[in-house]
């Protein structure tokens, strides 16, 4: 029995002395992002999710729709912040590059060289210049008056200002540039 039992406490986590700030010990700007926070914590990440949306991309893409359909009723968020398809995909690419380089390269050097451009610039590169660019087209020029498009926001959440509640998210505008580079591949 310990009869030291500290009350809980009512607005945060103390800061071990110091004086608290006035929102709780939250910082008042942006915050990183879900998906870079999971990056790389391995047992976090849902690999056997992310094998059944490639499987049903090639299959059955309604599927997927769905799923991110339901999963933005439940968590109010078009896209999933989970790394683990980005990095099976990056994966796949990885075996493809070695492949082309096996075929077409004339030394390991040259392997290896078209292995990390072929993930990191025609994938990973591409995907977040195409990313950015829908982002900033359908966001600045279709305007936030369009109630009929996906991925928008209607609560405060990580790069949203209180002013802009009808926001596009830039983790949707990320997932639709890579799923279909999948298809593809």
């Amino acid at each position: 029995m310990n009869p030291h039992i500290a009350t809980p406490r009512q607005h945060g986590a103390s800061n071990f002395g110091g004086t608290s700030s006035g929102s709780g010990g939250r910082q008042d700007g942006l915050r990183m992002p879900r998906f870079f926070k999971r990056l790389f914590k391995f047992p976090q990440m849902d690999f056997e999710m992310a094998i059944w949306e490639m499987w049903s991309l090639l299959i059955a893409p309604k599927k997927v729709f769905r799923s991110v359909y339901y999963h933005k009723q439940t968590k109010n968020t078009w896209h999933r912040p989970d790394p683990s398809f980005t990095y099976l995909l990056s994966f796949f690419m990885a075996l493809t590059g070695l492949a082309w380089g096996v075929a077409y390269a004339h030394s390991a050097a040259g392997t290896l060289r078209l292995t990390l451009i072929y993930v990191f610039v025609h994938f990973l590169a591409v995907s977040l210049l195409v990313a950015t660019t829908a982002y900033f087209f359908v966001g600045r020029l279709l305007g936030p008056g369009i109630a009929g498009l996906p991925g928008r926001r209607r609560q405060q959440g990580l790069f949203i200002s209180p002013q802009d509640r009808d926001s596009l998210e830039f983790g949707y505008c990320f997932d639709v540039s890579w799923m279909p580079a999948f298809v593809g591949a």
